[in-house]
């Protein structure tokens, strides 16, 4: 998948919270520290996320984009 993001961190799943609509996923990054992402639930599960995955973070404007490893 091309992305047009230029920024990008690694990190790790930390929490999950979801509803039927949305979803906040919680990352844990070496620097800064801490980071967090909402994106849909319909997106959390169409890539599998779960607790402990590696992702990277892509960073665009206002949003964090995490894409499985």
């Amino acid at each position: 998948m091309k992305l047009g993001a230029r920024n990008k961190v690694t990190g790790r799943v930390t929490s999950i919270k979801s509803d039927s609509i949305m979803s906040l996923v919680k990352f844990e990054i070496t620097n800064p520290g801490e980071m967090a992402s909402v994106l849909t639930t319909e997106s959390l599960e169409e890539m599998n996320l779960k607790m402990g995955d590696e992702v990277e973070l892509v960073i665009k404007a206002i949003n964090v984009l995490p894409v499985k490893k």
